[in-house]
């Protein structure tokens, strides 16, 4: 009776093992279940993730920055707010609002019962602890390598998409040497070989991305750093003064990519005296409501539009 009790123990220990993946990410090594029904993103990177792969229906809690108490009704996301922008790409159903992604509310998360939550990360980011005591966590570091390739294959391992993510990236590349192709044809490159990402925010300080946040997209579109800071936040950029945006020189394409929501602050910077100094040689490229700074889809969205403006820009 005994050794049958130790063999039902040790087969139903094998099935369990058989229906899990143990995945390596940036806040650690977790075991997460196949095919996971119930999952929550704690931002829009996640869910920018999930939506390219088919799978934003199994979204049943969003922590976002971008929404505001009148975006949200009965601690749901109200209907009409989901067919805006990115959130109307991503076909999500009815999930919960679960707050900010810096301050998440751990109950009503905990009342979701979700069997795999999915973060970006940064230094000094909160919660992981108690994240994965609720559910199996999975955090990716928004300055590393790689960043979104790597969330977008482990997920589509653990929802059995590997060859649909596989799918997506190249996708991606073959987007940007198409751009490539079409910006050194219009002789882009011979007026503006070097460009810089400014984002204003409302209030009057000025960042430039270095590392994410469509920089990369313009780095592979074919351009080159118009601008190095001294020291990086975050891995993701650093705050530039008005002396050092003046002095760009005229080979250096400005492209003002103001944050989401109540921090776009792309109008005062072009009524500003830096602006105006130096709209001759800026794009505005505005990105969808409730969009995330990077991702597959974003991505797509960024070089289509970009080439687009870019071109408009240097015509005859």
């Amino acid at each position: 009776m005994k050794l049958r009790s130790v063999v039902a123990l040790f087969v139903a220990l094998g099935l369990a093992l058989a229906q899990t993946l143990t995945i390596e990410h940036d806040e650690g090594t977790t075991r997460v279940p196949l095919n996971p029904q119930r999952v929550v993103v704690m931002d829009e990177e996640a869910l920018g993730w999930l939506a390219a792969l088919g799978v934003g229906e199994r979204i049943v809690g969003l922590a976002s920055a971008y929404l505001t108490p009148a975006d949200i009704a009965g601690g749901r996301i109200k209907p009409e707010v989901l067919q805006k922008g990115f959130l109307a790409r991503a076909r999500l159903n009815n999930p919960a609002y679960i707050g900010s992604w810096l301050e998440p509310n751990l109950e009503t998360l905990l009342t979701l019962k979700p069997d795999l939550i999915v973060r970006l990360t940064w230094k000094g980011n909160k919660y992981y602890d108690k994240l994965s005591q609720i559910a199996p966590t999975l955090g990716y570091e928004e300055g590393g390598k790689g960043f979104w390739e790597r969330g977008l294959r482990d997920l589509g391992r653990i929802f059995g998409k590997s060859t649909e993510a596989e799918r997506i990236i190249g996708q991606v590349r073959g987007a940007y040497q198409a751009a490539a192709a079409r910006l050194r044809n219009a002789g882009v490159f011979q007026k503006y070989p070097k460009v810089v990402v400014v984002a204003p925010f409302a209030g009057g300080a000025n960042w430039v991305y270095t590392n994410v946040r469509l920089i990369p997209d313009l780095r592979a579109m074919g351009f080159k750093d118009g601008y190095t800071p001294k020291e990086v936040t975050l891995g993701v950029g650093a705050q530039i003064s008005d002396e050092a945006l003046i002095s760009l020189d005229k080979q250096t394409l400005v492209v003002v990519f103001p944050p989401g929501g109540q921090y776009d602050g792309s109008k005062a910077f072009f009524d500003s005296p830096v602006g105006q100094k130096l709209k001759d040689q800026a794009i505005l490229y505005t990105p969808e409501p409730f969009s995330p700074y990077s991702g597959p889809l974003v991505s797509l969205r960024n070089v289509s539009e970009l080439t687009r403006l870019i071109l408009e820009k240097v015509k005859p």
